[in-house]
């Protein structure tokens, strides 16, 4: 039943892309509206001023005071549940929802209108590129679909719209989790599990347990990673409805109830009609990207990508999508800028741009995709370490560039776990460094090498985002093929 806000004094925490339309959609419904963010910058000052010209009171440079008179705090997702305003709703009894939590409660306001059925998708590392493949392979289907929630589309702004769709795939955090205890999925993925955010979660354990609301109330499908135990753990562990199935996939064999890897095919042994015997073919590894690899010189999927590809195909078959469509919809995906993307062969080496990489668990999916390797990395570690990392993948390494502010703790890895491997330590932190990274990677590289540009570190101590990080090393990249050091052959689209 959609609550009824009129009159109702609700306080929205933070502005952004989440923010933003919560504030609008409350005003829109009658709430009294008032926005409070700690940040009081130019583009702060934009958002509020169009806020304030509907009636929405916003306290930029305030994010720890609670308004009077709140009888509801909505929140979104980048603050921390130890933050003072959260104890002070605690305190006087004001509940808190996330952005998503206030989405799913609208999602019937309109009684002339069905609600899309949410596939849900999270994990520390792929979520984006398997609610994109799933996206694609809905649209296949002919279903009327989207790709939204942390990819950058507000559910908020889908659910209140005048679009209708038939079935939506949802990418959650877990920060958007932790804050949206209502939700419940058709069915739902958990990709994997690695440490990640924990300054924000406090722990691993509550870390895993915001990722595992997302199986909370699934109808048909858990979908699991067979490779992660803690993954299928937190589907044991799951409230779910009766007869709801557990879905494992796995690069390997399938056995019954999971979808893998027979030779070059991917198959499915959970949605079949005798699934102790029969097996059905849904795509060959090739397909997956095969529309945006385009040139033969692009190498083909990565492993990981090839998970979130049987993790996708799991969900839209439990919506009941045939496997014609499943092939047609990885053959016509394309992946998001800077996620394993092929940016140039130079002579006989080739050069990946894996700039999302920015933490280990990412990187050593990455690397595990080629052999051998020149690895760029470095950055802010934001409190990771790194012998594990090095020590799974130091026999792919034939050398190794190192850049940003925390670099020295992956060097201090490399000399205890790979000391015979070169290593370039590049002693600088402005931009210009990736251009010096990318010419000493061209030196250390050998023909049949791939040079990775998979930093295991987030990008703020160098650059705005890690799409300006993979810019700039494509764009040196391309600089040094100019410069007549190979022949450089683009990606299509790139």
């Amino acid at each position: 039943m959609t609550p009824d806000f009129h009159g109702k004094h609700v306080t929205v925490a933070g502005l952004g892309v989440s923010g933003v339309p919560a504030a609008r959609v409350l005003r829109e419904l009658g709430a009294e509206v008032t926005v409070v963010n700690g940040g009081d910058g130019p583009r702060e000052r934009t958002q509020a001023g169009e806020l304030e010209a509907l009636g929405v009171t916003v306290r930029l440079g305030d994010g720890a005071t609670l308004p009077a008179g709140t009888e509801l705090v909505v929140t979104t997702p980048g603050w921390k549940p130890a933050s003072p305003l959260f104890a002070a709703a605690a305190a006087a009894g004001v509940p808190v929802w996330g952005d998503v939590e206030l989405a799913w409660r609208l999602r019937d306001r309109d009684p002339a209108r069905k609600p899309a059925p949410w596939l849900a998708v999270t994990g520390t590392n792929g979520k984006t590129t398997t609610v994109r493949m799933l996206e694609s392979i809905l649209g296949a289907a002919g279903l009327r679909t989207a790709a939204v929630g942390n990819i950058g589309v507000s559910l908020l702004d889908v659910v209140t719209g005048d679009a209708e769709y038939d079935v939506l795939a949802v990418e959650l955090s877990s920060y958007q989790l932790h804050w949206a205890p209502s939700v419940r999925a058709h069915s739902a993925a958990v990709l994997n599990l690695a440490p990640d955010h924990l300054d924000w979660h406090g722990s691993m354990a509550a870390y895993a347990a915001d990722k595992g609301r997302i199986y909370e109330g699934n109808r048909v499908a858990c979908v699991y990673n067979t490779a992660d135990p803690a993954t299928e753990e937190l589907v044991r562990a799951a409230d779910v409805e009766e007869g709801c199935r557990a879905i494992g996939f796995t690069l390997g064999t399938p056995g019954p109830s999971q979808l893998g890897l027979v030779d070059d095919l991917l198959v499915d042994r959970a949605f079949v009609a005798d699934r102790h015997r029969q097996a059905q073919e849904l795509a060959q590894i090739t397909d997956i990207g095969a529309a945006a690899r385009g040139a033969d010189q692009a190498p083909p999927p990565a492993p990981h990508n090839i998970a979130n590809a049987l993790a996708a195909a799991a969900l839209a078959r439990a919506w009941g999508v045939t496997p014609a469509a499943v092939r047609d919809g990885l053959r016509a995906f394309r992946p998001d800028p800077h996620r394993i993307e092929f940016v140039a062969r130079t002579g006989e080496v080739t050069w990946i741009d894996d700039s999302k990489a920015t933490n280990t668990h990412a990187a050593q999916a990455s690397l595990a995709a080629y052999r051998p390797i020149v690895w760029i990395a470095g950055g802010l570690a934001k409190g990771a370490a790194f012998d594990e990392l090095v020590r799974d993948c130091a026999d792919r390494l034939r050398g190794v560039v190192l850049i940003g502010a925390d670099r020295a703790l992956i060097r201090d890895a490399l000399a205890r776990h790979a000391p015979e491997v070169p290593v370039v330590d590049l002693d600088r932190t402005d931009t210009g460094a990736m251009a010096a990274a990318v010419r000493e990677a061209a030196r250390l590289a050998r023909p049949g090498d791939t040079v990775l540009l998979a930093p295991a570190c987030a990008s703020m101590d160098m650059f705005v985002n890690y799409n300006a990080r993979g810019d700039a090393f494509a764009a040196a990249v391309r600089e040094l093929a100019a410069g007549g050091e190979g022949p450089a052959q683009d990606c299509p689209g790139h």
